[in-house]
């Protein structure tokens, strides 16, 4: 009985653990925005932050991907670009959607924190590079070196036959 108590409990916490896991900024950067920008987890958020030079968008949702309202909610954003440093205050302009706009430009290096306080709720912050370009799946192959094009021999290690 303890066995099977013990097994159940190892299951349900191998279960439970696995869709946190489905959350990290790789595997983000791996699956396609709803707008078209680039997705961080924060807290019970997703956050999808859509940049261009001057404007910020950030479109909030919980983990099943359903639109959080942010009205009455506060949110600011610093921009890092190099030794340049700039804040946008973000506003709602939608039931799930905050925006600024401020004197910043982006490049590929350039790093958005966006900071979102709602009502009756902690306070959470997300990490962007909004430029950064995403990786290739197809630049890598299963052991994480790359692969050269045309290279799709498995090498397959088998004891020596007697």
């Amino acid at each position: 009985m303890n066995k099977t108590v013990a097994g159940f409990v190892f299951g349900m916490t191998l279960t439970l653990s696995l869709p946190a896991g489905a959350h990290t900024d790789e595997y983000f950067e791996s699956v396609e925005a709803p707008h078209g920008g680039q997705l961080r987890m924060t807290g019970p958020y997703h956050m999808e932050l859509i940049a261009k030079d001057g404007d910020l968008t950030v479109y909030v949702t919980d983990h099943a991907d359903t639109p959080i309202s942010v009205d009455g909610g506060l949110a600011k954003a610093t921009i890092e670009a190099g030794s340049t440093k700039a804040q946008v205050h973000l506003h709602p302009v939608g039931n799930n959607v905050l925006r600024g706009s401020g004197a910043f430009s982006l490049t590929p290096s350039t790093v958005v924190i966006v900071f979102m306080k709602l009502p009756n709720q902690d306070g959470y912050a997300a990490r962007f590079m909004p430029l950064k370009p995403k990786p290739n799946p197809n630049e890598k192959s299963h052991e994480g070196t790359p692969k050269p094009d045309g290279d799709e021999h498995h090498h397959h290690h088998h004891p020596p036959k007697h």
